[in-house]
């Protein structure tokens, strides 16, 4: 039986997803505008100074007209930390974000990229089977919902990749595998971004571990120093690479690099690479069990 609340719920779920998918794509975070000015001002390639200014103008063009700041409007990811008693199941707040991201692309209105994988068929409005996708955690003692949506492009994430690493290679190993991995990327998912990286647990999980890296403020670091160490050091490294804006060479290849990490099997050591374009798109709501909505830019 549906209660009062969680119809009330279910409506404020529906519109938080609808208003952060196309305020995804509209509007990109501080952190990034500020990365990417500051790339600009440190690029010293004719070349790379010309793109950044371009990505600029591109960001200021968006903002004037409220328009999207890349036509590829992705597939709606979302990361939910559902409270153990906020009131609506996470059954319901599943069928509220595919409403939303349905409403969103139909009302705005946006490109639909979701297709079915063999036959490639349109399967609705950035919807289909399993889309939108849905990443959960579940925190204890707290009666709140976070929703965070971050669109993800086909150029970026065709730039995905994962090695099951020997153990006894050792952080050498993994600096190896992402430093051959971005070159390998090239210009492919249009530099300067944000490289994710995924170091442990199972192969599917390093995978979620480093989308979740991707979605983090550009230059904030691993609260584990090893991890921060390395963050650091892959940044400095990866910039070294000279493969530049667009791939065009210079100095800035990304923004920065984040790692997400969890403990693995004494034999394992899986690391996932993902890419995040220089459109780092993200956004963010608290919602209350009351209904309450505090819609976050920075998050």
């Amino acid at each position: 039986m549906t209660t009062a609340v969680d119809t009330d719920l279910y409506g404020v779920v529906e519109d938080a997803a609808a208003y952060l998918y196309v305020w995804a794509l509209k509007d990109i975070p501080q952190d990034l505008r500020d990365a990417l000015a500051d790339a600009a001002a440190r690029e010293t390639s004719i070349p790379g100074q010309r793109v950044l200014n371009t990505i600029l103008k591109n960001v200021q063009v968006a903002d004037d007209g409220g328009n999207l700041v890349c036509q590829d409007t992705g597939i709606a990811v979302y990361t939910c930390r559902v409270g153990e008693r906020f009131p609506l199941h996470p059954v319901r707040i599943y069928q509220a974000l595919k409403a939303g991201t349905e409403r969103a692309t139909i009302e705005h209105p946006l490109r639909s990229n979701s297709v079915h994988t063999l036959t490639r068929e349109n399967t609705g409005p950035n919807t289909g089977y399993r889309l939108p996708i849905v990443h959960w955690e579940f925190i204890p003692d707290w009666d709140g919902l976070d929703v965070k949506c971050v669109p993800k492009g086909s150029g970026s994430e065709n730039m995905s990749f994962l090695k099951m690493c020997v153990p006894a290679d050792g952080v050498k190993g993994i600096k190896q595998f992402v430093l051959e991995s971005i070159v390998g990327a090239g210009g492919k998912p249009c530099p300067p971004g944000i490289v994710g990286v995924g170091i442990g647990g199972s192969a599917d999980y390093a995978m979620y571990l480093a989308k979740e890296a991707i979605a983090r403020p550009i230059g904030t670091r691993n609260a584990d120093p090893h991890v921060a160490k390395l963050e650091e050091e892959l940044f400095q490294l990866l910039n070294e690479t000279g493969i530049g804006p667009m791939g065009l060479g210079g100095d800035v290849t990304v923004l920065n690099c984040h790692i997400e990490h969890a403990d693995t099997h004494m034999t394992l050591n899986p690391v996932a690479v993902n890419y995040q374009c220089w459109a780092a798109r993200r956004a963010s709501a608290h919602i209350g069990s009351n209904g309450d909505v505090d819609y976050d830019r920075e998050a």
